[in-house]
């Protein structure tokens, strides 16, 4: 009479732990690949007090002759400012990264772009100065 007796169901817990783990891998994996890692090389300025700043949501690329570029694309002013207008500019942080020869005028024709897009989150990339071993 075996054969007519309930059986209490069990939940096993440990495959569901496995396949859980296996998830969470898999997408810090897909995550970090879908981070872009590219640029525009630049010889940025440096400064003897920079502070570290939030990751920025746009990176503007500003040459020496005062070309613009975002994610490798050159753009003018005026498409700067749609394309930043295009996002939820209040929320939107943007980093300018300079060539150190840029013109300072450069600089504040790409802020100004910035802020006519409605951006007030911007930051200039400026790495920290690099100390000579003279040990002064």
């Amino acid at each position: 009479m075996r054969y007519f007796e309930t059986r209490k169901a069990r939940i096993e817990i440990i495959p569901m732990i496995d396949i859980m783990l296996f998830l969470l891998v898999f997408f810090a994996i897909v995550t970090l690949h879908m981070i872009p890692a590219n640029g525009v090389t630049s010889q940025l300025p440096e400064s003897s007090t920079s502070a570290p700043i939030p990751r920025p949501d746009v990176v503007v690329s500003l040459a020496a002759d005062g070309r613009i570029s975002v994610d490798g694309e050159s753009l003018t002013r005026a498409q700067l400012t749609r394309r930043l207008a295009g996002r939820r500019p209040a929320r939107t942080r943007v980093t300018i990264a300079g060539a150190g020869q840029a013109s300072l005028q450069s600089l504040i024709s790409v802020m100004d772009a910035c802020r006519k897009a409605g951006v007030t989150h911007i930051g200039i990339a400026a790495p920290p100065r690099r100390q000579s071993g003279s040990g002064r």
